[in-house]
């Protein structure tokens, strides 16, 4: 765990609690357990006798929280253990739709308002008596209703300002769609992390032949708006980026935004090349797959997609037919969200953990100790690649 002295001489904040919302759970235990595996490496004699640090070494940080529901689909939150003083942070998924819930009969799957509101119940059932209450929400909702084009409503801005009035101090999620959103609450912590070193990691650990160098290897952005992520991470990588332009018609609307008409690619020669397609999330999954045929048809060798969130609103079938067709090799997407469970199963899938570096944000956070060591990936892809590339070279040696 990086910086582990400057967290060992630092206060926390107050004592640590991690109140996981039904839409996280399965995130929220794999955080706890990371935390628990921190603080008992802790070389620090204050944390057995100092008085401050009383609670600091636990087995267990998750709260008992609980948001049952009437059977007219109206809720409330509940915590089964007090909170006062307490350095609270809430864990909370979005885009989980698996979760169910009974309406006067009806079997009824939680949008991501039901989980928004849900989050709101928490905080409410909080009544002032925690010491700080942080949220982490990896999928920033109403993140693409971010800007006003008309007469329109402003979701994730007044979402932002309405958290801020309710009490949280600090917001922290993922790859937002547009991070200028922040400016809704300018006085507020907000913190946004991109997932390049997970991907990386992920994606290194599953190819042993992977040739990163300019030769063999380039970044495609999908479109204009991902292009920023596809620098940076080419530039970490030492590799060229390339980019597709969406040609859109602007003159219709289906399913709420206007069809794609044609992609065209601006950038260097790729024939023989492998690939690595970077965008923030799958949604449909449609441009992506247009994008990864176009790519196999420029004599692309092999197509790898990473993606932060992987939503698959329309299913597998695209992706399992568009894998047997050779259009992608391998999906990296990681687990900030809900995944389906038939997702583990497919043979182009792998996960990117995001676990342990939310669980080190947290530790870090709770002592109020500086998050740059967690911003600066650079230093970690760089150590990672020289460790790959070393491995990699002793087994051609070895063939050889």
């Amino acid at each position: 765990m990086p910086n582990l002295r400057e967290l060992e001489n630092a206060m926390p904040v107050a004592p640590l609690k991690i109140a996981a919302l039904s839409s996280a759970e399965r995130m929220g235990r794999r955080i706890n357990d990371y935390l628990v595996e921190f603080r008992k490496s802790i070389h620090n004699e204050k944390v057995k006798s100092d008085p401050a640090f009383h609670g600091y070494s636990e087995s267990n940080y998750l709260v008992n929280l609980q948001v049952p529901r009437f059977g007219s689909g109206e809720a409330k939150a509940v915590f089964g253990e007090s909170i006062r003083g307490k350095d609270l942070f809430l864990l909370v998924d979005v885009c989980n739709h698996s979760i169910t819930y009974t309406i006067n009969g009806y079997t009824n799957h939680m949008s991501p308002d039901d989980h928004y509101q849900d989050l709101k119940r928490v905080i409410a059932a909080c009544n002032g008596k925690a010491k700080r209450i942080n949220v982490i929400m990896p999928f920033l909702y109403e993140g693409r209703q971010h800007k006003r084009s008309g007469r329109e409503s402003l979701d994730c801005a007044y979402a932002l300002e309405e958290l801020r009035d309710m009490g949280v101090s600090n917001f922290i999620t993922f790859d937002a769609h547009d991070p200028r959103v922040q400016n809704a609450t300018p006085l507020n912590g907000f913190d946004n992390f991109t997932p390049p070193y997970q991907f990386i990691k992920a994606l290194l650990n599953s190819e042993d032949d992977l040739l990163v160098d300019k030769e063999h290897l380039i970044v495609i952005s999908p479109d204009e708006g991902a292009l920023d992520r596809a620098i940076y991470f080419s530039s970490v990588l030492g590799v060229d980026t390339g980019m597709f332009y969406k040609r859109r018609d602007y003159s219709t609307i289906v399913n709420g935004k206007n069809p794609i008409v044609a992609h065209e690619f601006l950038g260097d020669n790729i024939d023989g090349k492998d690939i690595i397609i970077i965008d923030d999330m799958i949604s449909s999954g449609g441009s992506m797959l247009d994008t990864a045929k176009q790519l196999k048809r420029m004599n692309a060798r092999r197509v790898f997609i990473c993606c932060t969130f992987g939503l698959f609103t329309d299913g597998l079938d695209a992706f399992d037919k568009a894998y047997e067709q050779g259009y992608f090799d391998k999906v990296v997407t990681t687990d900030l969200t809900y995944l389906p469970p038939e997702l583990y199963s497919r043979p182009y899938f792998i996960e990117a953990d995001m676990s342990k570096f939310i669980a080190s944000l947290i530790d870090f956070m709770n002592h109020d100790v500086s998050l740059s060591n967690a911003l600066a990936t650079t230093e970690k892809i760089h150590g990672i690649l020289e460790a790959y590339n070393n491995r990699t070279n002793i087994e051609f040696l070895t063939r050889d």
